[in-house]
């Protein structure tokens, strides 16, 4: 049977901490887990509340009518440590923030809902981040770690104090049906960050975004490649991204664990940098291999396509300048996009060719302040195919359709779960 917050003590009136509620309800549902799992309801109305961690064979439940308003009291957020393979906190060396809904080491959670929402009270985070006031990496919203059989569906995400959904570490993660949204200009508010997860699948999401929509990660720098987890079989599809600053799909720029086998289909954007970005540097190592995407319906861009291997931002000075990632079998076809102010700028490293690239069957059409220069292409390998504006020279026009995987991912045949004891609420 469900139970509700209010059975522990929440109170949904928008002032009073329901930090202990919310602790207290999944420490006492924690106890079903045997028992065929538990599920709490967030009822209507508006719960202030503090960081918590989830329970296996869980589910949490946010009612249609219910926001809740996460905590900008410091002294709620405990310190742990930063992400092994990343080494040092992303915003600042040393322990990191607890995310706002956090887990680790879990299995069969759902965290979902009638498009409830998660306000992430984000503003005072931004402030004392831009200000150069965080000593520790600010708060993600979701994040789930070394977890299978995830999936996190039908919520609207505001005000990220950081990333807003971030599995790491896990398998088996669908996503399915959130709307995230922060201020065009919000520090590093990426929506979706898979980061050395093993078969996730990302569908029917609408991202409005300060940095990347979805950002492909694994490790970073000497870190990334000593844990040694990459991100692989990955699907992302029915995407719809603004993102002025940044890209509507990135890989990088911290891919230190290898990133393979990525599917994206169906995506849409508007006034967004890119659409198309991999991000990369000497030290980082690794590789990212094997990305397929088909189906992009793009306005108002920057680039279209941009590829970068100089992009440094390390963690320290002990990373390996030998380390070279290896970017090979870049697949993009039946593309679209009006309003762009450079076709591709696709730039390699000396030494450490980019192979394997394949775009066919791509219409851009520039806008008047376009650049001279259509197409920038250094240090890379590949082919093209009815492509307009010509690509440069080194995607010379060969007459082929660049290839899209027909198996099916594993994470494809898993069912999505709804929740029959939580509609009955509406």
């Amino acid at each position: 049977m469900p139970s509700l917050l209010t059975d522990f003590g929440g109170k949904g009136d928008g002032k009073t901490s329901n930090t202990e509620a919310f602790r207290k309800a999944i420490d006492e549902l924690s106890k079903f887990a045997t028992d065929g799992g538990a599920q709490l309801i967030v009822p209507p109305g508006k719960w202030l509340t503090g960081p918590f961690n989830l329970t296996s064979k869980f589910t949490l439940y946010i009612h249609q009518d219910a926001v809740i308003l996460v905590s900008q009291d410091e002294a709620e957020w405990d310190l742990i440590p930063p992400l092994p393979s990343y080494g040092i906190g992303r915003d600042n060396p040393g322990p990191r923030f607890i995310s706002f809904i956090f887990g680790t080491n879990l299995t069969d959670v759902v965290i979902t809902g009638g498009n409830g929402t998660i306000d992430g009270q984000g503003q005072l985070w931004w402030t004392k981040f831009r200000q150069g006031q965080m000593k520790n990496t600010r708060p993600y919203l979701i994040e789930i770690m070394f977890s299978d059989h995830i999936q996190i569906s039908n919520l609207t995400l505001i005000n990220s104090p950081s990333w807003n959904v971030h599995p790491v570490y896990s398998s088996f993660v669908v996503i399915k049906g959130l709307t995230i949204l922060a201020p065009v200009d919000s520090p590093n508010t990426d929506g979706i960050d898979p980061d050395s997860c093993s078969n996730t699948r990302i569908e029917d999401c609408f991202i409005v975004s300060g940095d990347d929509c979805i950002a492909v990660k694994s490790g970073w720098d000497e870190y990334g490649i000593a844990f040694g987890k990459p991100t692989k079989h990955l699907i992302i599809r029915n995407l719809t991204c603004i993102s002025p600053d940044s890209a509507v799909i990135a890989l990088g720029s911290e891919m230190s664990g290898g990133i393979q086998d990525v599917r994206a289909e169906n995506i849409a954007a508007i006034s967004s940098e890119s659409g198309l970005r991999i991000k990369t540097a000497i030290g980082r190592g690794a590789y990212v291999k094997d990305v397929f995407v088909r189906g992009m319906t793009l306005q108002t861009m920057k680039y279209t396509f941009w590829i970068t291997g100089d992009y440094g931002s390390h963690p320290d000075d002990h990373y390996d300048p030998k380390a070279l990632p290896v970017i090979q079998g870049i697949n993009v076809k039946d593309v679209v996009a009006k309003n762009v102010t450079i076709a591709g700028k696709l730039a390699g490293i000396d030494g450490d060719t980019f192979n394997g690239i394949c775009i066919s069957n791509v219409a851009i059409e520039l806008s008047e302040q376009a650049k001279q220069l259509e197409w920038n292409c250094s240090n890379i390998k590949g082919v093209s195919s009815q492509v307009s504006p010509q690509p440069c020279a080194l995607l010379p026009d060969k007459n082929i359709y660049c290839p899209f995987p027909t198996d099916t991912l594993p994470v494809d045949k898993i069912q999505f779960q709804t929740c029959a004891a939580a509609t009955t609420m509406h």
